[in-house]
């Protein structure tokens, strides 16, 4: 009855239920990513979804918190959607906090009426994969959208009361320069100001379109130090009044690094400066995905 097919989650919600609510990613067309390579988009029917409600109730004494898997839940119709929540909320009364990945796409497509339906209905945490906010970088990786547009949709999103949880990648131009990409990508974080944001260090992912440039030759992946300095740059251009928890602690990662903006700004890149200055970096064979 269930599909076995590996499912992600947020290092986050390691202690969530994780409810696949659809299959494969509604874009799936990021380079760098191979995650829902050859898994075909689907919406599970209700009477699937509900069923596997009521199989983990009969097998789970308490559960604090939901993740709605696989790439994109948000995507799914919105009637349908706050049926789902509604059934998690009767089912699981003791769940605090439903939470899932949204694509651009799917912010695109709701109305502002429409997310704070879903919004009041139970989903509170938003994971948004924005990788950089470098238009640039965002054509070349296959993302389909701008860094304004982007912005927007988070801007979007935490106007009607979603708290959000924004990724970025640092090596994701491999060993060109990376100035532009790391100087646009703390303004963008600076301007959306999200809640949560996370920097990943890219590692090339078998069957992604990224790893058959490298095996190609035509992509060369960046030294740990190159990104490291890459983190540093965006840092130094992130500037916020807001509080935003800030996390480089990822297993990809070569430092881990873990503060909020703005009161830690100057003790990350201090930790940065040390590390760099002793080179004590993570070895590349314990990076992991």
């Amino acid at each position: 009855m269930f599909n076995r097919n590996v499912i992600y989650r947020p290092p986050s919600e390691a202690f969530s239920l994780i409810l696949q609510v659809t299959n494969g990613c509604s874009h799936n067309r990021c380079s760098f990513c191979s995650m829902y390579k050859g898994v075909p988009f689907r919406i599970k029917s209700l009477e699937e979804i509900k069923a596997e409600i009521d199989y983990f109730r009969n097998r789970t004494r308490y559960v604090e918190r939901v993740f709605l898997a696989d790439g994109d839940a948000l995507i799914i119709p919105t009637d349908k959607l706050i049926e789902i929540l509604k059934y998690i909320k009767k089912v699981f009364p003791e769940c605090k906090r439903v939470s899932t990945y949204a694509s651009p796409k799917s912010l695109e497509l709701k109305s502002d009426e429409e997310l704070k339906e879903i919004k009041n209905n139970g989903i509170s945490l938003l994971y948004i994969g924005a990788e950089s906010g470098s238009d640039e970088v965002l054509r070349k990786i296959n993302k389909g959208v701008t860094s304004k547009e982007l912005g927007d949709l988070i801007l979007k999103a935490k106007k009607v009361g979603f708290k959000t949880s924004v990724t970025f990648i640092a090596g994701i131009l491999g060993d060109k320069d990376f100035r532009e990409n790391a100087v646009a990508t703390g303004k963008f974080i600076s301007r959306c100001e999200p809640d949560y944001v996370g920097i990943l260090s890219l590692m090339l992912e078998e069957n992604s379109d990224l790893y058959q440039e490298w095996l190609k030759g035509e992509f060369k992946e960046a030294e740990g130090i190159e990104i490291l300095k890459e983190i540093k740059l965006i840092i130094e251009n992130v500037d916020v009044t807001s509080n935003i928890v800030f996390r480089a602690n990822h297993a990809s990662n070569y430092l881990n690094l873990k503060g909020d903006f703005p009161k830690d700004k100057d003790r990350l890149i201090q930790e940065i400066d040390f590390a760099l200055s002793r080179q004590t970096l993570k070895d590349k064979n314990y990076r992991l995905l």
